[in-house]
C-alpha cells in the first residue's frame, strides 16, 4: 500500500464541498441532472458549498451550446451553486481551458521528479503490444517500452518536435477506498499500467487534470456515476504521488432503460432540455431524480426541494441499477399540475399553445378549459391534444353523433338523433346565461334522460360540443363553452344529420 504523504498545514479543509463537473460534449442528460441532484442535496444538508466546474480541455469535442445548455439545465431545475462558472470564487478559474498554467506547473512537477515521463510509442504499436498480450489471455496495459528513456533523450526528441504524450508511472501496489455507497473498493494497480495523463503540457486528460482541481478547489467529496469507478484508483495514486488531501467518494447506480440497458446521453431522448420541452415541470423532474437511486425512510413519493434536502441520507442510495420509468415520470408530472393554481398553470401553458389561445381575449376560456382538462394533464403539452376543441370545433362525420347501441356499422339513425339534439337545445334554451354553469345545467338535463335515455342524451351532447370521441364530460364542457357557444355547436350537429 502506498503511504499517504504528510499535508501541509495549509491545505487543511474545513466543510463539505462537492463539485459537478461536466464536459460541455454533450446536452445536459438525465444522468448527469441526477448527479448534479445528488451533490446538490448532500451539500445543502450538509451546510456545504456546491461547485460548478466545466473539464473543457477536449477542444475538438467541447462546444460553447453545450455549455450554455448545461447551465440553463441545472438553472431551470432550480439547482443554484456556491461557486464556479458565471459567479466566481475564491479557486478559480472555473473553466479547465483557463487553468492551463496550473496543470503545466504540476505535470512539470510529476517529470521533475520521475513519477512521469514522456511516450514516443506510435498507434500501431500501441495496438500491437495490445494484441500481443490478449493472445497470452493478459489484461491489455501499457508494456513500459518508454518507462526507462533518459530524460535528456526525451527532452531532445521533444524539442526537435516529435509527437509525445505523458504518462504517469503507476506504482504497484493496492489501492484501497471506502466508497460511501459500495463499501470497501481494492484496485491491484499492477493490472492498470502506466496511465496517459496528458497530451502535452497544455494539454491534460481527464484523469489528471481532475485531481489536480478537487485538490486546488478544496473539494472533500465526489459523487459521481458508476462508470467512473476505473478512474478513482487512478487518480487516488495521482493524490498519494502529488501530497494531495484524501477525498471521500460514492459512485452512483447507472440510470438504466425499462429493458435494464444503460441509457446513453448520445440519445436525444434522455435529454434534459428534451423533457422540458415535451411539458415536464421541474419540480417533477427533481422529484422523479431523487428517486432514481435513492429511497426514503417511508413510503412517500412526493418531495418539495426542501423535504428532499432534509430527508436526504447518502447511505440509503442503492448499489443496483436504477430503472427509468417513464410512467412514474408522467405520474409525478401529473401530481405536480394538479397542485398548480389556475394562473400559474396558465402561465406555464402559453409557451405549449398558439398565441391566440393566450390572447387576452380569450383568458376566460382558457382559464376555464385549464380547469376543465387539468385532471386528465400528464405534461404541459398535453393541454394542446387535449383542449383544442374549446377553441375551435374539429370538423367530424355525422356518424360520430349517434349513440352507439342505436346503430350498426352500415348506417345511423338520424330521426332519433336529430329529435334527441333538439330536445337539449329546448331544454339548454331555458337555462339564464347567468345560471348557465355544470350543477344548473346537469340538474336540468339530467331529469330528461330518465324518460329519453342516459345514452341516448347525453352521447350526441358530448359528441356535438366537442366533434371527438372521448373528451370531458358534456356538463363541464357546456360550462367552459358558455351558452351561445353550445347552442352553436349544437345547431352544426344538426345541420350535419340534415
Amino acid at each position: 500500500m502506498i503511504e499517504s504523504p504528510k499535508k501541509p498545514a495549509c491545505l487543511a479543509k474545513s466543510g463539505v464541498r462537492v463539485r459537478f463537473a461536466p464536459s460541455p460534449t454533450g446536452f445536459l442528460h438525465i444522468g448527469s441532472a441526477r448527479t448534479v441532484l445528488f451533490n446538490w442535496l448532500f451539500a445543502k444538508q450538509q451546510d456545504g458549498k456546491f461547485i460548478l466546474r466545466i473539464e473543457d480541455t477536449d477542444i475538438e469535442r467541447s462546444e460553447p451550446r453545450f455549455e450554455h445548455d448545461i447551465i440553463e439545465g441545472m438553472k431551470w431545475l432550480g439547482l443554484d451553486w456556491d461557486e464556479g462558472i458565471d459567479i466566481g470564487g475564491e479557486y478559480g478559474p472555473y473553466r479547465q481551458s483557463e487553468r492551463l498554467d496550473i496543470y503545466e506547473k504540476y505535470l512539470r512537477q510529476l517529470i521533475d521528479e520521475n513519477k512521469a515521463y514522456y511516450c514516443f510509442c506510435s498507434k500501431e504499436q500501441l495496438e500491437g503490444d495490445r494484441q500481443a498480450m490478449l493472445a497470452q489471455g493478459l489484461a491489455p496495459k501499457y508494456s513500459g517500452r518508454c518507462r526507462h528513456l533518459l530524460r535528456e533523450e526525451s527532452e531532445k526528441r521533444i524539442a526537435e518536435g516529435e509527437s509525445a504524450v505523458i504518462r504517469f508511472k503507476t506504482p504497484e501496489t493496492e489501492i484501497e477506498f471506502n466508497d460511501l455507497i459500495r463499501g470497501k473498493i481494492k484496485v491491484n494497480t499492477a493490472l492498470i499500467g502506466d496511465i496517459v495523463i496528458a497530451r502535452s503540457l497544455r494539454s491534460p486528460l481527464f484523469v489528471f487534470s481532475g485531481a489536480v482541481d478537487d485538490f486546488e478547489m478544496k473539494i472533500t467529496h465526489v459523487i459521481r456515476g458508476e462508470d467512473h469507478i476505473s478512474n478513482t484508483p487512478k487518480q487516488i495514486l495521482i493524490q498519494k504521488v502529488l501530497g494531495f488531501d484524501e477525498l471521500k467518494y460514492a459512485h452512483l447506480p447507472l440510470i438504466l432503460s425499462s429493458d435494464r440497458s444503460k441509457m446513453s446521453k448520445r440519445f436525444l431522448d434522455t435529454a434534459l432540455a428534451d423533457y422540458r420541452k415535451q411539458g415536464y415541470l421541474p419540480e417533477a423532474i427533481v422529484n422523479f431524480l431523487a428517486l432514481l437511486g435513492w429511497h426514503p425512510k417511508d413510503e412517500k413519493e412526493i418531495f418539495s426541494p426542501e423535504e428532499l434536502i432534509k430527508e436526504f441520507d447518502i447511505k440509503r442510495i442503492q448499489k443496483a441499477g436504477a430503472i427509468f420509468n417513464l410512467e412514474k415520470l408522467e405520474w409525478l408530472n401529473a401530481q405536480y399540475i394538479r397542485k398548480l393554481n389556475q394562473e400559474n398553470l396558465m402561465e406555464k401553458i402559453k409557451e405549449f399553445i398558439p398565441p391566440e389561445w393566450g390572447s387576452e381575449e380569450n383568458k376566460e376560456l382558457l382559464i376555464k378549459a385549464i380547469a376543465a382538462e387539468k385532471e386528465r394533464m400528464r405534461t404541459l403539452a398535453d393541454f394542446k391534444k387535449l383542449a383544442d376543441f374549446f377553441f375551435e370545433l374539429p370538423d367530424y362525420e355525422p356518424k360520430l353523433l349517434a349513440w352507439p347501441r342505436l346503430t350498426n356499422e352500415a348506417e345511423i339513425d338520424k330521426e332519433k338523433t336529430l329529435a334527441n339534439l333538439k330536445i337539449l337545445i329546448e331544454e339548454i334554451n331555458k337555462v339564464f346565461k347567468a345560471d348557465f354553469n355544470k350543477e344548473n345545467l346537469e340538474e336540468s338535463i339530467m331529469s330528461l334522460t330518465e324518460i329519453w335515455g342516459r345514452g341516448e342524451l347525453l352521447w350526441p351532447l358530448r359528441a356535438a360540443l366537442s366533434g371527438r370521441e372521448t373528451s370531458p364530460g358534456p356538463f363541464k364542457i357546456m360550462e367552459v363553452l358558455g351558452k351561445e357557444e353550445t347552442l352553436r355547436r349544437l345547431n352544426i350537429a344538426i345541420e350535419k344529420l340534415s
